[in-house]
């Protein structure tokens, strides 16, 4: 089977397709959020560039941030498990929530803050593909606030192959998508948004905007190696040259040690 070299897990490509394709990323969010897309009233991408910074650090996010009709929305992909992942997520919402609150405003006016992470890799001991948690009492489990809601959807826990009948499942599983192979499955259900998403998808990973960014992400990491390179070199040779002089300096004390006894003895013959 032939392996994708970009897949929709790509955080670079996810980035740009969305953002080039604003509609396709409203009509995954409806779809996420259970809501529908004839619904939303009011979608804004936030933050439609990609940040300088994430051309020189290895473990930059490029997340979407949206307004849906009031609420604050963050898309992420998470492809590797890196550890401590539900904290880092509870971070995010919470630097994004303390964010909204303007100065003068009341915290009525806090909007709700909804986090969404699809990842590929499991994380809860359940069945279950989508999770989706709030603060809750533990006995009562009743609700302290609807501003808070963090979703994660779990790839490895979807069912392939999906039916036409389940956009869900069918968006979820272009992000599983590894093979052309995967891709060309989807296409055969003939589903028009599945089409549409697969051809924005060839077209991006074509595109010289996608290749420069890609090039440059890569300039970084070699130089960020030469500079690591570098750097150790010169502790070596600093550290060489310390251990010369403090071996010097052990060898003067002991010659000076050797001398004195040499005087002593001569003084006691």
């Amino acid at each position: 089977m032939a392996k994708l070299k970009h897949t929709f897990k790509t955080d670079t490509l996810f980035k740009i397709l969305f953002v080039k394709y604003p509609h396709l990323l409203k009509k995954l969010v409806a779809v996420l959020l259970g809501i529908e897309h004839e619904d939303i009233q009011q979608f804004e991408i936030i933050n439609s560039e990609i940040p300088a910074e994430a051309l020189s650090k290895k473990f930059c996010r490029l997340d979407v941030n949206m307004n849906v009709d009031g609420q604050k929305v963050v898309l992420e992909i998470q492809v590797e498990d890196e550890g401590d992942f539900p904290e880092r997520t509870l971070y995010q919402w919470a630097r994004e929530y303390s964010m909204t609150l303007a100065e003068g405003e009341q915290y009525c006016q806090l909007p709700q803050v909804v986090h969404i992470s699809i990842v590929n890799f499991s994380m809860f001991d359940c069945q279950e593909f989508h999770s989706e948690f709030k603060p809750l009492e533990v006995t009562r489990h009743t609700l302290l606030t609807d501003k808070m809601s963090l979703h994660y959807f779990e790839l490895p826990k979807l069912c392939t192959p999906v039916g036409a009948d389940n956009p869900l499942e069918l968006w979820l599983a272009l992000f599983k998508a590894n093979t052309e192979e995967d891709l060309k499955r989807i296409e055969a259900l003939e589903v028009p948004d599945m089409k549409e998403a697969i051809d924005a998808y060839r077209i991006t990973t074509a595109s010289p905007e996608l290749r420069e960014l890609e090039r440059l992400i890569s300039k970084a990491g070699h130089d960020e190696a030469q500079a690591l390179y570098c750097a150790e070199k010169r502790g070596e040779e600093r550290g060489e040259k310390r251990g010369e002089v403090k071996w010097q300096r052990v060898i003067a004390e002991k010659d000076a040690e050797i001398a004195e006894l040499r005087a002593r003895l001569g003084e006691n013959k």
